[in-house]
């Protein structure tokens, strides 16, 4: 269905908008403070302990900020060099998709369930706002390809490199990953019913090789906390980082307690999942409806000719992760890969059942995503953002053509609704990559705080603080934490430049503290957009300031 010309094309332009938002700052809170834990490694050679700021981190495990620091010896303390592993594994999930595919269906799902695995609206953002999601995503959706792959063919080589990928992933958030791993495994394992491949000399094999590949984390976990029960976290003694890995921490996730609370709305990742797995939002609702009503009209007869490991898999991660009273959006992208698999072999079947008519429909649906996507790139290019180079005009120009023509060519329904659909997500991201997320880390304090630092020469190791609030950018690109301190000891210290709000700068006036030099940045929270910023005319009505000040003794 789709030329291996072809397919070699989108995944080049898919990767290269990936590479094109390599180079953007880094966001707050999370991708900044994850690099800033990655950076504290490997200034101070410190691979075993793991710290947020000042305090031990106990919530999630080393592996990602291992491979972070690992990153940052090899290239430097870049940006770029944060986003590699992410990216990375993100590559790997993909090529674990089509083996997925594969295996479950045949070489062409695979193809197609690599594509919109890589396309799909979360997985782009969580290449450039990277956070633990994407070394998961990819190890997990590895972890399953290779088990699947030991159940159809009883591979020990492929049940050894699936436990190796759920060591990884483990290693890297915990029980979810192997949550994630699990239910699909077992869904497949009951519905081929091959339980008895369970009960083999090779499990205990993969069981070793697991225990192997998550042993770095436990010993690391024990030297962090277990041999000290004096430390106080999260306001108890005497914490097991090796109980809270193995079990305490998705119950900690589930109920809230430890990292709060942030939404009890059960369909939170019903309403999430229509903007996370675009453009491909309606394929997929569509699929997961058709595997569903076919299974029922088949009774679950085995010889039904239906796989059941990812509609099985989809369904029950999801109701139990809406359950969970701490909720992000980028938690979905575990389940990414399964969707993914699940919408290529709806695809498939769509073109192979030779229906036309509701092929039609659905290639209508496609280009009314792709109608929104051109309107709001148009809206942040010419609205939100208004580009100013010329070259920038001629590449969006070249872009729409492109799509333009595409959208013209005779070609066969499902190709078409493949292209569309690709050239909806790439259009999209690369207008993102290139031109909004530059604009609008501009709006950023710390990082535009940091590129005052660099070209005045101002020493990173003589900024402070005097609220405890989150300055991860400013640290990274600083390559330097902010030290925190008390009004009160400013005049002891001396000469020193001081980073605070608007309201730090109104406590440093009341105290009668005088200074030389002052900076001001704009300063909004970014991941958190809103219509008043969005308009360039009632954006000043939302933002904020932060200072660089200059003390004089």
């Amino acid at each position: 269905m789709i030329s291996n010309t072809k397919y070699w094309f989108f995944l080049l332009l898919t990767i290269l908008v990936y590479l094109a938002g390599m180079f953007v700052t880094l966001f707050e809170y999370d991708s900044a403070q994850f690099a800033v834990m990655a950076m504290r490694m490997v200034q101070e050679n410190d691979f075993i302990n793991l710290f947020k700021g000042p305090e031990e981190y106990l919530d999630k495990p080393h592996m990602h900020y291992w491979l972070a620091a690992i990153a940052f010896k090899i290239f430097g303390l870049y940006d770029w060099a944060y986003r590699i592993p992410g990216i990375l594994a993100t590559l790997l999930g993909a090529y674990s998709c089509y083996g997925l595919g594969k295996v479950l269906y045949n070489k062409e799902v695979g193809k197609i369930a690599s594509l919109i695995f890589m396309t799909a609206q979360t997985i782009m953002l969580s290449n450039i706002d990277v956070r633990t999601d994407a070394v998961l995503t990819g190890f997990t959706a590895f972890a399953i390809w290779q088990l699947a792959a030991y159940i159809e063919k009883n591979s020990l080589k492929n049940l050894l490199l699936g436990a190796f990928g759920a060591g990884i992933a483990f290693s890297t958030k915990g029980q979810i990953a192997l949550l994630v791993i699990g239910l699909p495994i077992l869904c497949h394992l009951g519905y081929s019913n091959k339980w008895k491949l369970l009960f083999s000399w090779k499990v205990l094999a993969a069981l070793v090789v697991f225990g192997l590949t998550i042993s770095p984390i436990l010993y690391a976990y024990y030297l962090q906390f277990d041999l000290h029960p004096e430390k106080i976290i999260r306001g108890k003694d005497h914490r097991s980082g090796i109980l809270f890995i193995l079990w305490e921490q998705s119950f900690e996730r589930l109920s809230g307690e430890g990292v709060g609370k942030n939404s009890s709305d059960y369909f939170f990742f019903f309403h999430t999942f229509l903007w996370v797995f675009l453009p491909w939002t309606i394929l997929g609702l569509a699929a997961y409806w058709t595997r569903v009503k076919a299974f029922f009209n088949t009774r679950f007869r085995r010889d039904s000719g239906l796989e059941f490991l990812t509609i099985g898999g989809i369904t029950l991660i999801f109701l139990i992760i809406s359950f969970a009273q701490f909720k992000l959006p980028h938690y979905l992208n575990i389940m990414i890969p399964l969707f993914a698999v699940l919408s290529a072999s709806f695809v498939q079947d769509l073109i192979s059942s030779a229906k036309v008519k509701k092929m039609k429909v659905f290639l209508g649906l496609q280009y009314f995503i792709l109608g929104l996507v051109v309107t709001t790139t148009v809206l942040i290019c010419f609205f939100v953002f208004k580009i100013s180079n010329w070259y920038a005009y001629v590449l969006l120009l070249s872009a729409f053509v492109l799509i333009g023509y595409f959208c013209l060519k005779q070609q066969e329904y499902g190709l078409r609704l493949l292209t569309i659909s690709l050239y909806s997500s790439l259009l999209l991201n690369a207008v993102l990559n290139l031109h909004f997320y530059p604009s609008l880390l501009k709006y950023q304090a710390g990082s535009t705080i940091s590129g005052i630092v660099a070209e005045n020469d101002i020493p990173p190791d003589q900024i402070y603080k005097i609220t405890a609030g989150p300055s991860w950018a400013l640290d990274f690109y600083n390559q330097h934490p902010v030290k925190i301190t008390e009004v009160a000891n400013l005049p002891d210290i001396g000469a020193i430049w001081v980073y605070g709000t608007d309201d730090d700068l109104k406590k440093l006036k009341e105290s009668g503290l005088r200074w030389d030099r002052h900076f001001t940045a704009d300063q909004f929270r970014i991941t958190r957009l809103q219509p008043k910023f969005l308009n360039p005319s009632t954006r000043k009505q939302v933002l904020n300031s932060m200072h660089l000040i200059h003390l004089i003794e």
